[in-house]
């Protein structure tokens, strides 16, 4: 998995008004698999409704990977749900923690 700033990544999503966001949720979602986790085709992201499934399994195989429990992976969903950047500054720091282990 990729370490990157998180202010970073939160600055490129609102420049891009959101844009950057889909595509970090989409590079993440790949690193993400490769190290285990199970999420579906990114596809369902434009499908109304299927995208909250998509980021449900996306938030789920977050905490599978960095191995916290699944109530964290609940926190990040309801995030998505009510604030993005937020749940974008969470899983990057988390990620960026994670990967700082690893090595």
């Amino acid at each position: 998995m990729q370490k990157r700033p998180v202010w970073i990544v939160i600055l490129f999503t609102l420049i891009t008004l959101g844009i950057y966001g889909l595509y970090w949720l989409i590079k993440t979602k790949g690193d993400l698999c490769k190290a285990g986790a199970d999420i579906p085709t990114s596809w369902l992201l434009i499908i109304p409704i299927a995208n909250l499934y998509y980021i449900y399994k996306w938030s789920m195989g977050v905490a599978k990977v960095l191995r916290k429990n699944d109530s964290f992976g609940y926190i990040v969903f309801l995030f998505w749900i009510v604030f993005s950047l937020i749940a974008i500054a969470i899983s990057q720091n988390e990620i960026n923690k994670f990967t700082g282990r690893r090595k």
